[in-house]
């Protein structure tokens, strides 16, 4: 019989796909009926719901991303409710496309049931990572409804 994961070992799992760019595996990680939120995201959707929503997230992320993303200065708070966990990183980014090398901030907060993730509350710095691919025009045209 396998043990289950804490909320801090999830994560970790989690983070270590990301950094090595093993987006296939990772929806492995949520619970069939899963919730992220990526509540800085500019434009477009900000909420996916369910592993098959979030699996077709991680393959287009895949297919798409011109970054390479390692976590630095990892830290996960526990809180009073064992199931949540904080959690504060930097990525540090290396953008394949234009070599530029720049810092993202990152927060999530995690609700990790039975070994998967249920719920993810994601706070990442995207607006650096739209200037970094140079979408900034198409930012402010898509803020600007055009």
């Amino acid at each position: 019989m396998s043990e289950t994961l804490s909320p801090r070992e999830v994560f970790q799992k989690l983070l270590k796909g990301i950094s090595a760019g093993r987006f296939s595996q990772l929806a492995e990680l949520y619970a069939e009926e899963a919730v992220v939120e990526t509540v800085f995201q500019p434009v477009g959707p900000r909420r996916f719901e369910g592993r098959a929503t979030l699996m077709e997230r991680f393959a287009e992320v895949s297919a798409n991303s011109p970054v390479e993303l390692t976590a630095t200065d990892v830290v996960i708070r526990e809180t009073d409710d064992p199931e949540v966990i904080v959690a504060e990183w930097t990525y540090q980014v290396h953008h394949r496309a234009t070599e530029r090398n720049f810092e993202v901030a990152n927060i999530q907060v995690l609700r990790v049931r039975d070994g998967l993730i249920v719920s993810s509350r994601d706070f990442h710095d995207h607006l650096a990572l739209i200037v970094a691919d140079g979408g900034l025009p198409q930012l402010v045209a898509a803020l600007e409804g055009k």
